[in-house]
């Protein structure tokens, strides 16, 4: 059983590493929209992994917020978890969400060319959503929804053993989670397609996974301390976030400095696409020309 000192002394040391991995995770949201005006172009970063994050985001804080400062919910928590009935959230969690969110939003209005007056061209750095990014969206919508609609239901019929709010709680959660594992795959392909990693900063990938290895780090000292590993399963969404951008910023990290380092031959493949998509566009126009005029 280790002393009062020691366990004040890791608490302290968690609440610690709650914040490096906060202030990393946060700070990697400036350096993209910094290097899209250093660059003055969004071009060679995907709209997709943009204005998911909005959404995933938006998810992450209002889980969080909920585990941390409803008492509704906390009970709710601890009624599955008497073990470890404390939720693993802490006030970083939610500032960095609601931080992530307003950057994000600042990133994707780059998007809108006429707002900043950045270059865009071809498929990449333009304001166009790819069907599945936009099927993942309604998903996560239409899914929390259903929860919430399941929530209501049983409320109103009292059923014993039905939905509460914990587990629209816990849609939020893995709706982040799942858009976490899809939004990082349009820009990751892109990179492919190019050769180059050439306008995506490789400074927030660096940050992130910083980040990823601090929050994993802190959930699982949380955990330790309550004696019990529920803390890590009662928390899902944590401990899956930090594994998958782990995952996904050890891909970037190699794309940049291994397999396309030096590369910077995507502006020609943008050109090229940009010069498909004009003929795919004048194409159809043609056709239905010919087609009105018969």
């Amino acid at each position: 059983m280790p002393s009062q000192n020691t366990i004040h002394f890791v608490r302290a040391l968690s609440r610690l590493i709650g914040w490096i991995y906060t202030l990393a995770w946060s700070l990697s949201f400036y350096p993209q929209p910094l290097l899209n005006l250093r660059r003055r172009s969004t071009t060679g970063s995907t709209i997709d992994y943009v204005i998911v994050n909005v959404l995933g985001f938006t998810v992450y804080t209002l889980s969080n917020s909920a585990l941390l400062f409803s008492s509704h919910v906390r009970a709710q928590y601890a009624a599955r978890n008497p073990v470890s009935p404390e939720p693993t959230v802490r006030v970083n969690d939610v500032v960095f969400g609601a931080h992530a969110i307003v950057l994000s939003v600042v990133t994707l209005s780059m998007f809108w060319g006429k707002l900043w007056g950045l270059e865009q061209g071809g498929r990449l750095g333009r304001w166009r959503l790819s069907k599945g990014a936009a099927g993942i969206m309604v998903g996560v919508v239409v899914g929390v929804g259903w929860a919430v609609v399941r929530v209501l239901a049983d409320e109103d019929g009292a059923r014993k053993g039905g939905w509460e709010w914990i587990d629209v709680v816990y849609a939020l959660g893995y709706a982040k989670l799942v858009i976490t594992v899809v939004k990082y795959v349009p820009q990751a392909w892109a990179n492919y397609k190019r050769k180059s990693t050439e306008g995506w900063s490789i400074l927030q990938i660096l940050l992130d996974i910083t980040g990823g290895v601090l929050s994993i780090t802190q959930l699982l000292i949380d955990s330790s301390l309550q004696g019990d590993w529920s803390g890590v399963t009662g928390n899902p969404v944590k401990l899956g976030l930090g594994n998958v951008s782990i995952c996904f910023d050890i891909l970037f990290i190699t794309q940049h400095y291994w397999l396309y380092r030096g590369s910077h031959g995507g502006k020609g493949k943008e050109d090229d696409w940009a010069r498909e998509e004009d003929e795919e566009r004048r194409s159809l126009l043609d056709d239905r020309n010919d087609s009105d005029s018969r």
